[in-house]
């Protein structure tokens, strides 16, 4: 019997190059994946919290007719130190001595903060557009009911009616839009637009 030799492959490895282009590939992708994950999480963010408004003001319009007590909800902007607004919404209750803090349902009603780079536009029916701003010298010291509420939740189950737009500072879009009607019946919309199931 003859013996034929098999010839092995010549077994080649990766050259400097090859191993340069292969990890400036890596790291591409993974800032490409950074970038995303951490401006999708601002979007979450923004989404939880446009819906926690909308869920904690329905809360609130019952909370309202079951204990015969108005509550509130107070939107502001804020000027931080490097000169950015900033915009947060908090939730009152109507006292004897005027509007307050709830003394109630703790984390339900706890004041949120938006991230920086977004508006909150309010419309009320009466006036198209509100002032946010609250300007300690328009009131006198003494004057307890100092800090009033924008949006108030009567005890007999009605609310003042209106819609909040949520908007990018730098070119205004439209990112979230809350609506709701005299009976409390609150909408979030993404971008203004009704989603197709719900039409």
């Amino acid at each position: 019997f003859g013996t034929e030799s098999l010839a092995s492959p010549r077994q080649r490895g990766f050259s400097l190059l090859e191993l340069l282009v292969a990890l400036m590939v890596v790291v591409l992708v993974t800032t490409l994946v950074n970038l995303s994950v951490s401006s999708g999480g601002e979007d979450i963010r923004l989404q939880s919290q446009v819906l926690n408004l909308a869920d904690v003001a329905s809360y609130a319009l019952d909370e309202a007719q079951m204990t015969g007590v108005d509550y509130g909800l107070l939107l502001q902007e804020e000027e931080q130190p490097g000169g950015e607004m900033v915009y947060s919404y908090s939730w009152l209750q109507r006292q004897i001595d005027g509007w307050a803090e709830p003394d109630t349902s703790g984390e339900m009603f706890a004041p949120q903060q938006l991230p920086p780079g977004v508006a909150l536009e309010l419309e009320l029916e009466e006036t198209p557009v509100v002032e946010l701003s609250l300007d300690e010298t328009d009131y006198e010291e003494d004057d307890e009911d100092r800090v009033l509420p924008q949006v108030v939740f009567y005890s007999s189950g009605e609310t003042t009616v209106g819609a909040i737009n949520v908007r990018k500072v730098d070119d205004g879009e439209l990112l979230w839009r809350i609506e709701w009607d005299l009976l409390g019946r609150f909408k979030p919309l993404r971008r203004g637009l009704a989603d197709e199931e719900d039409l």
